[in-house]
């Protein structure tokens, strides 16, 4: 809940005006009950005019009388009519003028005694640039000479929960770089340790047996397979006759048989004469009887 503005002189004005009870007083003006209680004996808040809530828009004339009904209830803050300021938008940490002059002592002694801070943490907190800083650190900035560290918070540049946080933050993060490589150099040192491992192994001599091939099967076993003749091949492709030597008469490489003379032992043999029978197929005595011209 919002407090009302002035809350103290608001209650003021409840106290003399309406019939609220302490505690509902003290919880719309964000007030101890106590405290409430000593502003009307007139112990505390001497001398404060009171301010009615219900000029400003505060409160209502109802939300009132419905209070003073039920001293259980609460008042509740009134709409506001009036459009509200629209927020700030973030930019960078303004830093007054009587203090801008020692922005570079305060510089100096975050770099001293928080180094893990990033300069853009620095940039926050102090509301400078990079290149201030790194004047700073490489000890080139014109006031070099007469820089002496200071802590921001003593100054007021910025507030202990703003620099506690940033460096909470920086420390999380360097925590998680240092895991981050001891990690990869734990695994780096395994993978140099598993091949000074292997590079130690002797390598097995030229003609060594090794000692898995026993159980191996080396040969068919059962017995051997009967061998198979060239003339059971099917497809069998006929080379080409080789040229002759040189100096053979071509006449001699004439009388060889065509490829496709040549039997292949699987072709039907001749049938046999029978006796007496001539090539033409007849009798010697059948040729006699013939009539021979004179």
């Amino acid at each position: 809940m919002v407090a009302p503005l002035m809350p103290k002189a608001t209650s003021v004005w409840l106290i003399e005006n309406t019939a609220l009870t302490f505690d509902q007083i003290a919880d719309f003006c964000e007030l101890h009950a106590l405290e409430v209680q000593a502003i009307a004996d007139e112990e505390v808040a001497v001398g404060i005019v009171g301010i009615d809530p219900m000029s400003n828009g505060q409160l209502t004339k109802e939300e009132i009388e419905r209070c003073e009904q039920d001293s259980t209830a609460r008042l509740e803050m009134a709409a506001a009519k009036t459009p509200r300021p629209s927020p700030k938008t973030k930019g960078p940490r303004y830093t007054p003028i009587a203090k801008r002059q020692e922005r570079p002592d305060t510089i100096a002694w975050l770099l001293r005694h928080y180094p893990e801070l990033s300069d853009a943490q620095i940039s926050r907190i102090v509301g400078t640039t990079k290149t201030t800083i790194n004047a700073v650190r490489d000890r080139t900035h014109w006031k070099g000479a007469n820089i002496a560290p200071v802590d921001p918070v003593d100054i007021g540049i910025c507030s202990y929960e703003e620099l506690l946080t940033e460096v909470q933050l920086a420390r999380k993060r360097k925590a998680r770089a240092d895991a981050r490589a001891a990690k990869e150099t734990a695994k780096r040192e395994r993978e140099v340790t598993k091949a000074e491992a292997l590079a130690a192994v002797p390598l097995e001599p030229a003609g060594a047996v090794n000692p898995y091939q026993e159980h191996l099967p080396m040969e068919r076993p059962g017995p051997p397979l009967p061998p198979v003749a060239e003339t059971d091949l099917p497809g069998i492709v006929a080379e080409e006759p080789a040229s002759p030597p040189a100096g053979q008469d071509e006449d001699a490489a004439g009388d060889a048989a065509p490829l496709d003379e040549v039997s292949t032992g699987t072709e039907e043999a001749p049938a046999a004469q029978q006796p007496g029978a001539g090539a033409d197929g007849e009798n010697e005595e059948d040729r006699d009887e013939d009539p021979r011209p004179a």
